[in-house]
């Protein structure tokens, strides 16, 4: 029988743990890389929550499903879509979802046979209905009904947290430090891609309370498992949709807002302490936990869809045959509306990353006045303030913090600067690069390249006829 499966996922984490090298206390996640694998260079399709998910749960790519914006701003996947709990009840599994989803308004489209708590998209819209989505109210309902009501054989559990969000409070929007008892951010660590500021201090300090919460919520999770004897037949996932909600992270296809924790743990079936280097993206996770449970995983002969992963099992579980699995040597990541309109789509491998900015804005989110915070005000000056450029390309290999745009010095190969590097090749990257990112746009039949995508509510926002009134 294939294993019972635990997906746990947060918001805006990125990789910032502990077992990832981020100087923070997450010994009960620690625990759950050490009984597994641990996923080194795992991305997302896109750095923003609805449409990241959406690839996680459909194996397609944001502007292949339809969820081209944020679910609570009216955005739905394509009616013609296959879910991931739905496909794996059709082999068996019962299927369960805890706490936050946020990929639709209508959760019943997902296919769950049971929905055990309120489903919130937004704090702001309701944040007396978002408190069941906090980590420890989820991992305590998951408890209970695992001890109390127990669950198939197999079962499926969505377990979504709504940590590390930010919250609105004192006029911008931070991590409720409070709450969540945040430590004094003098002690905390400062980010590698950020200035060591106080703004930026204090929003660390916000995120590592709100992280502490989450880690608790993680041991609940297998404790309860354990004291039902569930633990050897489940695997469990831990993983997020996107990087942190800091600036030049959360809204950007710098690494830092397209990296992601990948950890998968499963006690029987999956040799712990191992760490994959391979490139691998979100809609992998889709892809390859429908191979570990043995189903069917859609594509055009059997009247589905494409999907845009393959599965990593053979890289997970003892056994299995890899011989039909092909490591990543480039993967694609986007996005196109969230507060505002700003269609980006970006292509890395191994050292390259090129981005088309096809609607330059002079400021990414979180440097916005509508959403901006302490960090994201002190990093604006020293970031922003003029308009992106339509390309950028950057060498991970020589310049891993993306701060030196190379396009510039390949648009102006023969001109002198100072700052361009002296490399012959460089512009023939920059067009290979550019050429293979819309080659997969016209693959995949990206809507920006039939020019700007309107947003969700066009039509109700069109002026009526006379004729109409």
């Amino acid at each position: 029988m294939p294993p019972s499966i635990v997906l746990i996922h947060t918001h805006d984490l990125g990789t910032y743990l502990g077992c990832y090298g981020a100087a923070v206390e997450t010994p009960r996640i620690d625990d759950l890389a050490a009984d597994g694998v641990r996923f080194d260079r795992h991305f997302v399709t896109a750095p923003q929550c609805s449409p990241s998910r959406s690839s996680l749960v459909t194996g397609r790519h944001p502007h292949q499903n339809g969820l081209l914006g944020l679910a609570h701003e009216n955005w739905e996947i394509s009616e013609d879509e296959r879910f991931l709990p739905d496909l794996l009840g059709e082999v068996g599994y019962e299927t369960h979802l805890f706490g936050l989803q946020h990929v639709t308004e209508y959760p019943d489209r997902l296919g769950y046979d049971r929905i055990h708590t309120d489903q919130p998209l937004t704090a702001e819209r309701d944040p007396a209905v978002h408190e069941t989505s906090r980590a420890r109210a989820v991992a305590d309902e998951f408890e209970r009904v695992v001890t109390e009501e127990g669950l198939g054989d197999p079962f499926f559990a969505s377990v979504g947290f709504f940590e590390l969000h930010r919250v609105e409070e004192n006029g911008g929007f931070g991590f409720d430090g409070e709450r969540y008892d945040a430590p004094d951010p003098e002690s905390v660590e400062p980010l590698e891609f950020l200035p060591d500021r106080p703004g930026i201090r204090s929003d660390i300090a916000g995120m590592q309370g709100m992280l502490h919460a989450i880690d608790d919520a993680v041991g609940t999770v297998r404790d309860a498992l354990a004291a039902v004897d569930r633990a050897d037949d489940t695997l469990v996932v831990f993983t997020t949709e996107h990087g942190l909600a800091m600036p030049r992270a959360k809204g950007t296809c710098f690494d830092p807002g397209i990296e992601a924790a990948l950890v998968l743990a499963h006690p029987t079936a999956v040799e712990g302490g191992r760490v994959v280097d391979d490139l691998v993206s979100n809609v992998d996770v889709f892809a390859t936990l429908l191979d570990v449970a043995d189903a069917p995983i859609p594509d055009v002969e059997t009247g589905g869809k494409p999907i845009a992963g393959q599965s990593v099992a053979p890289l997970l579980l003892e056994g299995r045959d890899a011989d039909g699995y092909e490591p990543r040597d480039r993967l694609f990541a986007g996005m196109t509306w969230h507060d505002r309109y700003n269609p980006i789509r970006a292509i890395r491998t191994e050292r390259w990353k090129y981005v088309r900015n096809f609607w330059p804005l002079p400021e990414v989110y979180l440097t916005t006045d509508i959403y901006c915070s302490d960090a994201g005000r002190e990093v604006r000056e020293d970031f922003y303030g003029k308009q992106r450029p339509y390309e950028e390309l950057f060498d991970l290999e020589n310049d891993p913090l993306e701060v030196d745009n190379l396009a510039v010095a390949a648009r102006n190969a023969d001109a002198s600067m100072e700052t361009a590097p002296d490399d012959p090749d460089l512009e023939a990257v920059r067009d290979r690069l550019r050429e293979e990112l819309l080659a997969w746009m016209r693959e995949t039949d990206d809507p920006l390249l039939e020019g700007p995508v309107r947003p969700s509510d066009w039509e109700r926002i069109q002026p009526r006829s006379d004729d109409d009134r």
